[in-house]
């Protein structure tokens, strides 16, 4: 099964400590990491580690933040012959993790260069693909562009809308599934949950965390638990969930096994450090 992702590439700089920082207090943290990440780089290592056939497009900087994540890529078997080398540097995203929760600073950077012209460089693989995937960390209009581009070539697109964009209705309603959890789907629509999702049945897909997934069928509200483990880090678990979901629904997994299986590979990776670092393997979840 072909997965093609477009979206943010960075490297993300992790901090961890008992408790996240007073405004203008200086503390000691626990442990630091350097590691590959972005939400489109996170979902492409995600969607290549359950065994989907995976390629990336995405910008990254002509520099040595780039080539780690570029060699991350190919350590995971993830196609990186679209993505494009800029003058600005690679995205970098600063985390802090304490209490059960992360805090997370992002600098765009090369990511703001992922535009129409890559879309139309990279449309022999976005066209074959039985899923695309696209996120929120480039700039809206070219997301825009490639729901319009997978509208009218019946390609599925999943659009995780994080964090959540300023994009008009009448292209979220051409994407085959849309992604928010319990704040975005409020910024985006500005409505009760239950009054969105009835008016988007099967197309909806929103995500409480802990608390699990719901989607209307048609008829009435579908609640998917989710799984109850040990909690270490939250960080990637969305993007886990939401390339899971894809290669699951992309296998010809009915609605419910596929929101099933995200929430189990999304559970799996709450329980390490790290987004890609914690995401699991096809073989630990069968």
């Amino acid at each position: 099964m072909k997965v093609v992702v477009v979206g943010s590439i960075n490297l993300d700089l992790v901090v961890q400590a008992d408790r996240f920082p007073k405004v203008g207090e200086t503390m000691f943290g626990t442990d630091s990491k350097m590691l590959p990440g972005g939400k489109g780089a996170n979902q492409a290592v995600a969607a290549a580690r359950l065994g989907a056939e995976v390629t990336m497009v995405g910008c990254v900087g002509n520099d040595a933040y780039g080539e780690i994540v570029l060699k991350n890529f190919q350590e995971n078997q993830v196609d990186v012959s679209c993505v494009k080398k800029v003058a600005e540097p690679t995205g970098v995203a600063y985390i802090t993790i304490a209490e059960n929760d992360n805090s997370i600073i992002l600098v765009q950077g090369a990511n703001a260069c992922v535009d129409r012209s890559l879309i139309d460089a990279s449309k022999a693989q976005i066209l074959a693909a039985d899923i695309v995937i696209t996120q929120c960390e480039i700039p809206l209009n070219t997301i825009e562009y490639l729901i319009d581009l997978c509208a009218e070539n019946d390609v599925c697109l999943v659009l995780n809308p994080a964090p959540a964009p300023e994009i008009d209705p009448a292209h979220l309603v051409k994407v085959a599934f849309l992604t928010p959890n319990e704040i975005e789907i409020n910024q985006l629509f500005e409505q009760e949950a239950e009054s969105v999702l009835q008016k988007y049945p099967n197309q909806i897909i929103m995500t409480y965390g802990a608390n699990g997934v719901r989607y209307h069928d048609g008829e009435k509200i579908v609640e998917i638990s989710s799984y109850q483990v040990p909690v270490v880090d939250t960080t990637g678990a969305g993007d886990t969930f939401n390339a899971a979901f894809a290669v699951a629904f992309g296998q010809k997994q009915d609605l419910a096994a596929a929101i099933d299986f995200a929430n189990l590979a999304a559970s799996k990776t709450v329980q390490g450090l790290g987004a890609q670092s914690a995401m699991p393997r096809i073989e630990e979840l069968v």
